[in-house]
Formats: structure tokens, C-alpha cells, sequence
């Protein structure tokens, strides 16, 4: 007999409390040491830069080192992955990370084939092997420098390299180590007008020292994140236009895997274009409104007031949504007439009630200004402004808005400890509301479910219409989506008041009294609200404190606070 859909809704719900209770009383975590080519600062032009990496060892507090079992890692431009894992590892602080580029002699006489199909040696994974010679290539960097094209490969078991890098963590859950293999760094002791263009480690090869000894300083640590981040799809360097930079966008392990635009890969410079284009208020008819003005990064990009205000003073009929974690939406604006974040940046500008502007008139503007000019020429390879790249840069730097750092993620990753209250206002959300089984909760993570905190749909919440706005209706033109609007992430919600698509509640306690007792009935009500008694919910006080005081460790201070070169009014 097939479990109900209620039975499956419980079994979800003690789940999660399982899920996170599990986590905060681990005592060891996942690391994950991340290493990525650093080629941005080379003089040469880098076509591989690939290394093997084995041997890794941690140093705990008190100087000695711990070995780690069996960690092996083909990593670099050729690489399909950019870290290796290490389950298991004790908790405890930690002081340093050393291992070895190559392999041991012993691992080093075997043949790819005899490695499992998902192991970083096996052939069809890795790429740095002699072939008929046998043996691994330990490091590989090819390109072409001063006119020359050079091929630098080291090997052999006696050119296996330590490197030793102090970095501090505590591993208290999972923990990601990101290190950068600087390619300048590597070759600055090469004379490419006087040194030979290629070795590979035979014997008394003079160049074989100056290798080695640009390796053991070429590793730096770039950063260390409580979390396992995910590995980004490698975008072919040919993909970046022109001498742009890859941008590395960090998301945790524990987001749904992303997938961003194959056409407009992220780079440093369009990252920057984007940030700068969205406060800037030449974008507006007067010059008086930027991007910014409606969505304030201290509110989370969201607007604190309750209607948005045009450029010239027309007031909107919806509240301006908050602005993160979009690289995960299909669907913008409250209604969803937008498909794409590219479609969706280009229409404020244009809209009789915000920025009342024209694009050709934008792209005049900004043609106008000579930094302008060469911004757009670095970010997309060539001269010229257009709107398709004004909306490719600003959906650049939106993808990089990532809120990940709560209180609760914290929690999760046994940083912090929710409060008593906290902890009961988890427990509602994630409960269904059946007392017939004895099940008391608020229902919330039926639309907010995940650690987005959203499921990205169109649900009528039971709020009362006003007959000029009938949500999704408006666009697909179906009276089933009468009222219905985008279920907003309930991330950062404490900052992003007021609340509902027009603003109506001032407060997260008006909103949480709304689901208890303020549900208006009708047709296209969402079921997992119209199911629930006429008279709501009747949380009790308590409860609806525990909530507010639930919804407020998802708060990430540090994606609020406004960066000391960031401005909204340039």
C-alpha cells in the first residue's frame, strides 16, 4: 500500500530534523582541498597547466601532521574536477596542509588501468600519463612565450615535490580549502630568451631545478569557507572574450547543483561591468535612479518601502523583490513574466512606472563616457556598447549575489547553536499541520522547503485580491493563476520588509498571523493551505514567537553589509 501524501510530508519533516540534530552532533566533516590554475597575472600565454597531486597531510595544533589515506588528485585546465575530498577527518583546529605534486614510487609503477573507473589516476580521467614509456607525469605547463612555444613536463620519482602551506581551520563540519597554483610564480625563474623551451626531468636538465624551486613557492591559500563548495563547470579559456578573467563564483555543496549561462560565462571584468551598470543612474530617464535605488543590499536588495517609487516619483503597484541566489530561479518578478534574468534586467529600465527609459537612449549615454568604452571592450573582447551586453553584464554580476551564511547555515555546519526558541520554531516549519495524527506544525516547507528555502512557484496564499493586480493571471491569462505570485526564499527575510508582493504586512509577526489565522478561501487557494481548517491554524503565541525567532537566524549579516567600495549612487 502506497504511503499517503501526508505520511510522506512527516517522514520529510523528521528528516530534516534528523538531518540537521545529525549534523550538529558530528564530531569529524568532509574537507576539501580546491586548487585551480591562477593564469591572470602571466605574462605567457598558458594553453595547459595541469599537476597531480597525492600524499596530502594536515598538522594539527599541537605541530604534528596527520596523513591522509589514499587522497590523489589530477587537477588543472585539462581536469574535470578541481578538489580533492577527504571524509572522515577528525575534528579539532588544524595549522597546516602539505602533500606532494606526483606520485609515490610505488604508485608511480602502476599502469592507469588498474585504478577504478572514478579514481583521479585512471586513464579516462587523467591525462598525465607516458603512455608505452610508464609512469605519471608529475606537472605539465605548455604555451608560448617571447614568440617561443614551450612544453615543460616534470616526472620521474625523484622530481616528486613537497609543498608546505600554513592555513588555519577548525573542522567542526565540512570545510573547504581553496588553493591557486600561480602560473607566474611557477615559470619567474625561466629566461625564455636564453633557457631551452622544453624538459621533460631527464637527468642533469638544468631547467629541472628551476621548476621545481617556482613550484614549491607557486601555491598560495586563497581562501577557507566552512562549507564544501561545489566545483563550477570549467568554461574553455577560449569561452572568456578577449583577455578576460574567469570569475570563481563559490557556492556550498549543499545548494542544488548550478548551472550557468553557457553564452556569457562569468568573468572578473564583466562581474565589475555588471555591479557598475547596476548603480548607475544613467539608466533612468533623468539620471536620477539606478538598479540600487530600489534594491538597497543592506535590505538585502530589497526595498523597504512598501510600493517602489519611479524615477519620476510614479508609485508602483509591487514591492520591489529581494535580489540573491538567482542563478537557481526560472521565472522573474512576482508574476513570472520574465523567463530569463537577461530578459528581466533590460525591463525596469524600460517600464513606464521605474526607470522610464529607452534603451537606445542607455547605450548613448554610456557610449558618451571613454571608461565606459574600454569597461565594455575588457569584459567582452571587442569595442561596443549594446543592450544585449548591458543585459549580459548585469545578469553577470547578479549570478554572483549568493547568500549562504546564516545563523542556520551556521548551525548546520556547527558554528553556532540555534536557541531553544529557534530550535522550536524549526520544528514547526518543517511539520505538517494534521492534528488528526497528532501533528501540530506551520506547514511552511511545502512552499519553502530546501536550503534555498523556496521552490521558485506561483501559489495563491490566501491574501485578499485587489481587482488591479491578479498576479500570474495577468500574464498567462488562465484563471486558474488568479492570485498567484512567486514564493519568495524566506533567506535574509528579517531584512527585507515589508513582506507579500505589495507590502501589505509591516512585519514578520503580521506575516505569521496571516498563516494562522488570516487565510482567505477560494478556488485557486494552494491546497496545502485550503486543506487546513477555516479558522487556520490557531498557533499559539509561543509558536508564533518561535517561528519569528526561527525566521530570523536565516539572516546572513555578511551578504547584507555593504562592501567599502560599493556605492548605489556613483
Amino acid at each position: 500500500m502506497p504511503l499517503s501524501r501526508k505520511r510522506i510530508h512527516l517522514l520529510l519533516a523528521v528528516a530534516g530534523l534528523l538531518l540537521l540534530a545529525g549534523v550538529l552532533r558530528a564530531e569529524a566533516g568532509t574537507l576539501r582541498v580546491q586548487m585551480q590554475p591562477d593564469m591572470a597575472a602571466a605574462k605567457t600565454a598558458i594553453t595547459r597547466l595541469d599537476w597531480l597531486v597525492s600524499q596530502i597531510e594536515l598538522q594539527r595544533a599541537n605541530g604534528t601532521w596527520m596523513p591522509g589515506a589514499d587522497w590523489f588528485g589530477f587537477l588543472g585546465t585539462s581536469s574535470k574536477v578541481s578538489h580533492v575530498d577527504a571524509t572522515g577527518v577528525p575534528g579539532g583546529k588544524y595549522q597546516g596542509l602539505r602533500f606532494k605534486v606526483g606520485l609515490d614510487a610505488a604508485t608511480n609503477a602502476r599502469k592507469p588501468e588498474e585504478f577504478a573507473p572514478e579514481h583521479p589516476l585512471h586513464a579516462a580521467i587523467d591525462t598525465l600519463h607516458w603512455g608505452w614509456m610508464g609512469g605519471f607525469i608529475f606537472l605539465a605547463v605548455e604555451g608560448r612565450a617571447e614568440g617561443k612555444a614551450f612544453s615543460f613536463h616534470l616526472a620521474n620519482n625523484e622530481n616528486q615535490t613537497t609543498i608546505e602551506l600554513p592555513v588555519s581551520f577548525e573542522i567542526r563540519s565540512d570545510v573547504t580549502l581553496t588553493l591557486a597554483l600561480d602560473a607566474e610564480v611557477l615559470l619567474s625563474q625561466i629566461d625564455f630568451a636564453k633557457d631551452a623551451t622544453s624538459t621533460h626531468s631527464r637527468a642533469g636538465d638544468p631547467l629541472l631545478p628551476k621548476l621545481k624551486s617556482g613550484l614549491q613557492k607557486a601555491f598560495r591559500v586563497v581562501s577557507v569557507r566552512n562549507d564544501l563548495l561545489q566545483s563550477m563547470p570549467k568554461v574553455a579559456a577560449a569561452a572568456l572574450p578577449g583577455s578576460a578573467k574567469p570569475f570563481a563564483l563559490q557556492v556550498p555543496q549543499r545548494f542544488p547543483q548550478l548551472k550557468l549561462p553557457v553564452d556569457n560565462p562569468l568573468s572578473v571584468e564583466g562581474v565589475a561591468l555588471g555591479a557598475r551598470l547596476f548603480a548607475d543612474r544613467r539608466l533612468s530617464i533623468n539620471n536620477t535612479q539606478s538598479c540600487a535605488s530600489c534594491h538597497d543590499r543592506g535590505h538585502a536588495f530589497a526595498d523597504a518601502r512598501r510600493l517602489s517609487l519611479g524615477a519620476q516619483g510614479q508609485t508602483g503597484k509591487r514591492n520591489s523583490m529581494a535580489l540573491f541566489n538567482l542563478a537557481w530561479h526560472d521565472g522573474f518578478f512576482w508574476d513570472g513574466r520574465a523567463k530569463t534574468l537577461r530578459e528581466q534586467v533590460l525591463m525596469p529600465i524600460q517600464d513606464a512606472h521605474e526607470m522610464n527609459e529607452s534603451l537606445p537612449r542607455v547605450v548613448t549615454k554610456l557610449q558618451a563616457d571613454a571608461s565606459y568604452e574600454k569597461a565594455f571592450a575588457k569584459a567582452f573582447g571587442s569595442p561596443g556598447i549594446d543592450s544585449e551586453r548591458i543585459a549580459k553584464a548585469l545578469e553577470q554580476h547578479l549570478l554572483t549575489l549568493v547568500s549562504d551564511d546564516s545563523k542556520f547555515d551556521r548551525a548546520v555546519r556547527k558554528q553556532a547553536k540555534l536557541s531553544e526558541s529557534e530550535t522550536r520554531g524549526l520544528q514547526l516549519f518543517v511539520t505538517e499541520f494534521d492534528p488528526a495524527r497528532g501533528l501540530r506544525g506551520a506547514d511552511c516547507f511545502h512552499c519553502h522547503g530546501g536550503m534555498l528555502f523556496t521552490n521558485h512557484a506561483f501559489h495563491n496564499n490566501g491574501l485578499a485580491l485587489l481587482d488591479n493586480d491578479l498576479g500570474r493571471m495577468t500574464v498567462t491569462g488562465l484563471p486558474a493563476d488568479k492570485g498567484k505570485f512567486k514564493t519568495p526564499s524566506l533567506r535574509n527575510i528579517a531584512l527585507t520588509a515589508p513582506y507579500m508582493h505589495d507590502g501589505r504586512f509591516a512585519t514578520l509577526e503580521e506575516v505569521v498571523e496571516h498563516y494562522s489565522t488570516g487565510v482567505e478561501q477560494s478556488e485557486t487557494l494552494d491546497p496545502n493551505l485550503a486543506k487546513h481548517p477555516k479558522a487556520g491554524l490557531q498557533l499559539t503565541a509561543q509558536e508564533k514567537a518561535d517561528l519569528v525567532a526561527f525566521l530570523r537566524t536565516l539572516t546572513d549579516e555578511s551578504f547584507s553589509a555593504v562592501p567599502a567600495h560599493f556605492t548605489t549612487n556613483p
